[in-house]
């Protein structure tokens, strides 16, 4: 039997890399998906998979998909916060406002607004899992990266508010939290920048989209049914040492 099967599932982030393999893992264990991205004619429709523009940063447009959603099946089961960004490498003593407040704003007010929507509609069934991608900068200290590195710790720790603020209604809160991985974002990060990250990392290469992906089904499947507020840690080892 699928791993998915009959579930409703929401993935932001879904134009490309982890949200995109995520999407499609979860439409191939049965999910019907919802693939949410702000990128113009994005993301993508294939078997079990509608396409929807959303702006996670905007608290009425993520009002609008979800009551989209639930117009069309009644419910949400799974929430997957994948939309992210790195924004900006710069510490905190040289990094513009600007990119300060869109790094945070993508990264940890779209994961808020996104609970904030769908927790009523999971309350609502008495059932639901939210899978907020992190990273291993949420877990362990990097230079530079003022803004990634504080938004992805905030996600860790809202993630786990999440857990026990909502457990009394059936909904499991997890996050995800991923080591450097082959996707459109880094290949566009400076090759100096990522060779460092993956001579960190014990395994030395880079992860698949796919390999994440697999852990964002368990979280989402029934199989996690007794896990909540934890971190999911696929890394390849780097915040192993």
């Amino acid at each position: 039997m699928p791993r998915l099967e009959g579930k409703v599932a929401l993935v932001t982030g879904a134009a490309g890399g982890i949200g995109r393999a995520a999407a499609e893992l979860f439409a191939e264990e049965g999910a019907r998906v919802y693939a949410a991205d702000v990128a113009e004619g994005a993301p993508f429709e294939s078997a079990g998979i509608t396409a929807v523009r959303l702006d996670v940063t905007d608290e009425a447009d993520w009002r609008e998909t979800v009551d989209r959603i639930v117009a069309a099946e009644g419910r949400i089961d799974v929430l997957f916060n994948n939309a992210g960004l790195v924004g900006s490498y710069e510490p905190v003593d040289t990094i513009p406002l600007a990119d300060w407040h869109r790094v945070i704003d993508v990264n940890l007010n779209g994961v808020f607004y996104g609970a904030r929507t769908v927790v009523p509609v999971m309350k609502a069934a008495g059932r639901g899992s939210i899978i907020n991608t992190s990273s291993i900068w949420g877990i362990a200290g990097a230079a530079g990266v003022a803004a990634y590195t504080a938004s992805k710790g905030a996600v860790r720790l809202l993630t786990k508010n999440l857990a026990l603020s909502y457990v009394g209604d059936g909904i499991r809160a997890n996050s995800l939290h991923p080591g450097i991985i082959d996707t459109p974002l880094i290949a566009a990060q400076d090759a100096g920048v990522t060779a460092g990250v993956v001579a960190q990392t014990p395994m030395g290469r880079l992860g698949t989209a796919r390999e994440i992906a697999y852990g964002a089904l368990f979280l989402a499947s029934d199989e996690s049914s007794y896990m909540t507020g934890g971190e999911l840690v696929i890394d390849g080892g780097y915040t192993t040492p």
